[in-house]
């Protein structure tokens, strides 16, 4: 068994989902693999309105209180409000996680940490000096994965990675896929462990 997570590494609600997802994957004996993807070009593509063009209200709710109530219900730390530096790229973070699972190191512990240091330290995940100071958190040298961050075999699978969430008709970070069936959001993490156990009827994407 395994789960597809598809995420940005700059996403709240990734981060309010990373240990418990972990949790699962553990006690259900499934695998989780890895699939960081461009959010930027994914939500787009699904008819997501960007959030400059969102309302105040919405923006208030979904990347306040929300994250507030989720992080308290989790009982782990978050800023009270959007990182400083949420806007800026996010493609070498994404691109540095890719580097690392194929590297074989502790791709759960460093993009735990990755969502942890922006959504907790006010961290800037486009910045190489932060990513550095994220990487060396966890015990990993940073420096390999710079080098393999710009190489075009990760870039292609970045690129597979987005493409592939455009054609699955995913709407934003996180995403599950367990077999036949995708979970959008951490709040659906109860139907992830319960479709390891016992896969839902029906199929997305719907034909």
């Amino acid at each position: 068994m395994h789960i597809d997570y598809y995420y940005a590494a700059h996403s709240a609600y990734a981060y309010l989902g990373a240990a418990e997802l972990y949790r699962i994957a553990k006690e259900a004996g499934a695998t989780i693999v890895h699939k960081p993807m461009d959010l930027r070009a994914v939500m787009p593509a699904s008819g997501s309105m960007p959030m400059t063009s969102r309302s105040k209200a919405h923006i208030d709710y979904f990347f306040n209180r929300e994250i507030s109530r989720w992080a308290e219900y989790r009982e782990i730390p978050v800023m009270s409000k959007i990182p400083t530096h949420h806007a800026n790229e996010i493609h070498l973070a994404n691109r540095l996680l890719i580097a690392a699972d194929q590297a074989e190191l502790d791709i759960n512990r460093l993009s735990e940490e990755m969502l942890r240091a922006h959504w907790v330290d006010d961290a800037d995940v486009a910045s190489p000096e932060d990513l550095r100071k994220i990487c060396q958190a966890v015990d990993i040298d940073p420096e390999p994965l710079f080098l393999a961050a710009e190489t075009q075999s990760i870039k292609n699978t970045y690129e597979k990675n987005t493409n592939d969430a455009i054609n699955l008709g995913l709407f934003g970070s996180p995403a599950y896929i367990v077999g036949n069936d995708m979970f959008y959001g951490q709040d659906r993490l109860d139907f992830v462990a319960r479709a390891l156990k016992k896969p839902f009827a029906g199929k997305w994407p719907i034909d």
